[in-house]
């Protein structure tokens, strides 16, 4: 035994300022629980007095415990309605220079995607935008924009021709350009402020990971960062169940305006 969790994670949160209650906690302790024995911990305590005094462990758990599992264009379909049908929508009722947010944006190839599509109809020079996540080292690796190739396995190949040039046989590195588009900064949803008078916000694949008083918290949250008739854009297994109760409606399968 390890010790009490409950201690950990209260050890924890003076430590990081991330709380762990709000995260699932089966699925959660057991990702830790790996991760201590792994490295032949035998208890939270000697681990949490580690993570104290040494920053490789400490950034190796803020990477773990935050999940980052990110491609381009993921779930193809959703992308394509987001350009046949969301962004004129946005357009229309917003106008061109549109305020987009990618929040949990993990490694970058959320809002590196949506730079890309938004190419299409805008010059980059117009485009901007909001990419946040908790993981420093993440944005650290979104900021320097090389990535696998099965990253890439949905992003049509337009895309990659244009603004990817070869690292070696494995990765990719995405073009300058693009990169100059996204504004990266860290950014924690359960405890900093929320950016105002968003037209778009994008958070896919997140939320499964939070309880449902914490992901509750969050789409209030999403709904008062939003302009009035603004879209949140959330993964395939996010679908907001009681949607009109957090004041959103149903636009298309994974797209809900603020009412």
């Amino acid at each position: 035994m390890l010790g009490s969790y409950e201690a950990f994670k209260e050890s924890i949160f003076k430590l990081t300022n991330i709380d762990l209650n709000s995260y699932k906690e089966r699925q959660m302790k057991r990702r830790i629980d790996s991760l201590i024995t792994k490295h032949g911990f035998s208890s939270y305590k000697s681990y949490v007095d580690t993570l104290q005094d040494d920053k490789v462990y400490y950034d190796e758990f803020i990477n773990y415990i935050t999940i980052n599992v990110s491609e381009f264009y993921r779930n193809p379909e959703q992308w394509q309605t987001l350009e046949n049908d969301v962004l004129p929508y946005l357009f229309d009722n917003f106008g061109r220079q549109l305020k987009i947010w990618s929040a949990a944006c993990s490694t970058g190839d959320e809002p590196y995607s949506l730079v890309m599509l938004l190419s299409k109809f805008l010059p980059l020079r117009n485009i901007k935008i909001l990419a946040t996540d908790i993981d420093r080292l993440v944005i650290e690796k979104a900021k320097i924009g090389v990535y696998h190739h099965k990253s890439l396995k949905n992003l049509p190949a337009e895309y990659i021709n244009k603004y990817f040039v070869q690292v070696n046989d494995k990765a990719m590195k995405i073009s300058d350009e693009i990169k100059a588009c996204v504004e990266f900064k860290q950014h924690d949803l359960l405890l900093d402020p929320y950016p105002r008078d968003c037209d778009l916000i994008v958070c896919r694949n997140v939320l499964i990971y939070f309880t449902d008083e914490a992901k509750t918290r969050i789409y209030n949250n999403f709904n008062n960062s939003l302009n009035q008739g603004g879209i949140l854009f959330v993964g395939s297994t996010e679908q907001m169940l009681q949607a009109s109760q957090l004041g959103f409606s149903s636009l298309k399968s994974f797209f809900y305006r603020k009412q």
